[in-house]
């Protein structure tokens, strides 16, 4: 039997090549439904739309689904990031978005990005631009991908510090980053 993150990255898979699906667990079920794929939780009803007959997949998902943050997990490995705010009905859109190459997509509370910034700060002081971390920040509606070279927390506020602004969000804010992959043959050495 499929484990909820297998069935929920089945669901995506086939979902981003437009194909139909019918997949089912004791808590999940897929199903596609005239030219939708939907996701059902028994518990919550439908937790992650998309549509076929739209120009590029994108996904809609239930912003209070006890399932979101797996459901966010695989989509970032997909390269769907969140994009905008809640919609009238309670989703989130996610859409596609290609990371750069060596770099792994997170779409997180930014308290996530804190902790990975704590272990990857003792790289980033006293070199010059740091590229092991990047954030998603729109600038003249555009997105364009930043290095962060500091990051402060203070009473529950994440001040990002990039080479061209300082962003503040509270720590369970949703952020879109990367981290760099590291590279295999690097740690073995």
């Amino acid at each position: 039997m499929l484990t909820n993150l297998d069935l929920i990255r089945e669901f995506i898979k086939l979902s981003i090549q437009r194909k139909e699906v019918l997949l089912a667990n004791q808590i999940l079920k897929a199903e596609t439904v005239y030219s939708s794929n939907n996701l059902a939780a028994k518990a919550e009803g439908t937790i992650v739309t998309t549509k076929f007959d739209d120009a590029s997949t994108s996904f809609l998902i239930k912003a209070n689904s006890t399932h979101w943050e797996l459901i966010n997990q695989v989509l970032a490995e997909y390269n769907f990031i969140l994009t905008g705010n809640i919609d009238h009905r309670g989703f989130y859109q996610y859409q596609y978005c290609q990371a750069p190459e060596g770099y792994q997509m997170h779409c997180s509370k930014a308290v996530v990005l804190w902790r990975s910034w704590w272990k990857h700060r003792k790289y980033v002081l006293g070199r010059g631009i740091p590229l092991e971390l990047l954030i998603r920040i729109r600038h003249a509606k555009r997105h364009t991908w930043y290095p962060i070279k500091d990051l402060i927390i203070s009473d529950g506020v994440l001040y990002i510090k990039t080479l061209g602004s300082e962003i503040a969000v509270h720590s369970d804010d949703l952020i879109t980053w990367l981290s760099k992959v590291e590279d295999p043959s690097q740690t073995q050495a």
